[in-house]
């Protein structure tokens, strides 16, 4: 099977909102919202210099996304990229598309000046933490807060 790697499109929202809704169903901080959902990729499409989303496709079907928006570091003195909403389908998995999707994301920061990548993971999300220390990506001392 074929895999392909690309930047998404607003043709791609449908499956995209449905692999958000298999990710929210996993965080315990988030609740899935289709209307939110597309609101939120569609103002991502809408301004691809400092957010892009990257999608691999089998079978001219989108089955994975990752996300990266850009942000200024002052630690840095430079873009940092936030990588947000990698999954996989389930029945995709282990084949070795998040990495090639994390990766992208990575290559795609990198060519905009990004000296670091970080991203949040739910502390329960056991496979997906095993999966980023694979990756090499390293736990900090740094913890989020949010004020809703």
């Amino acid at each position: 099977m074929s895999i392909i790697i690309r930047e998404a499109l607003l043709s791609d929202i449908d499956p995209m909102v449905a692999l958000l809704k298999e990710l929210f169903s996993i965080e315990s901080d988030f609740i899935f919202n289709d209307s939110l959902q597309r609101r939120g990729l569609s103002l991502m499409l809408e301004n691809p210099e400092y957010r892009c989303i990257m999608v691999a496709e089998a079978e001219q079907s989108v089955i994975a996304m990752c996300s990266v928006q850009l942000l200024i570091s002052t630690a840095e003195g430079s873009p940092a990229g936030v990588v947000e909403d990698l999954v996989v389908m389930p029945e995709y998995r282990g084949q070795g598309i998040g990495k090639k999707l994390l990766e992208s994301v990575q290559k795609w920061a990198e060519e905009r000046g990004a000296k670091r990548l970080q991203l949040l993971a739910d502390q329960n999300n056991i496979p997906a933490l095993e999966f980023y220390k694979k990756m090499n990506w390293t736990k900090t001392q740094m913890i989020w807060l949010w004020k809703k």
